[in-house]
């Protein structure tokens, strides 16, 4: 009968214990005495905690590998190069470059807005899990690249340095606002890593 009791007053202290958790993370406090939990607020917190723009964090993120770490710009345009690849091969050699503006262009235009979704409901002016940036900026510096292993990875490489180096007007690109912002950076590292990589191919390469 002892170890009964025991077990029920255990029981009651860690209910109560985990009950005061999980209402502490939404905000409220037991020991203030002007606080007053209702059902409607239970769920309003609740619910705020839980409000996301999943199309638009879906997009932001390109479909999650904006949560790859180290480095998931990094990992978005290694992607996005392998993505290329494989349809690239699909289409007539002679409208590879129209493809690819067009592939560039709605990636550019379709990113901003989920791209400023996210950034204000994660409170971050560029949070480094959106990723649809760097997806855009790298479709354009492979714009007119041949499909040669050589040439893709030229083009990623080019990219990225410009992307982390940031010259100029970059950095002041990123002053734009909201999903704008987050995108003309890494188009402008893009046409960057485009402009070098076809001044190789016409005048060194030949």
């Amino acid at each position: 009968m002892k170890l009964l009791c025991l077990s029920i007053v255990f029981d009651a202290r860690a209910c109560s214990a985990w009950f005061s958790n999980i209402v502490a993370r939404h905000g409220f406090d037991f020991h203030d005495s002007t606080t007053t939990i209702t059902y409607s607020d239970w769920m309003q917190a609740g619910s705020a905690k839980n409000s996301k723009s999943h199309g638009s964090w879906l997009l932001a993120t390109f479909f999650g590998i904006g949560h790859m770490h180290p480095g998931p710009g990094t990992w978005a345009s290694a992607v996005t190069v392998a993505l290329w690849w494989i349809v690239a091969h699909f289409v007539p050699p002679a409208w590879l470059v129209s493809v690819a503006i067009v592939l560039a262009a709605g990636i550019t235009l379709a990113g901003i807005p989920p791209s400023t979704v996210v950034a204000r409901e994660s409170g971050r002016e560029d949070p480094g899990f959106v990723v649809i940036d760097e997806v855009a900026g790298q479709m354009i510096a492979l714009i007119g690249a041949p499909l040669n292993w050589n040439y893709l990875l030229a083009s990623f490489i080019l990219f990225r340095s410009f992307d982390i180096v940031k010259p100029f007007p970059l950095r002041r690109l990123e002053d734009l606002p909201g999903g704008t912002g987050i995108m003309m950076d890494d188009v402008g590292a893009g046409l960057y890593a485009l402009v070098l990589l076809q001044l190789w191919l016409h005048f060194v390469a030949r």
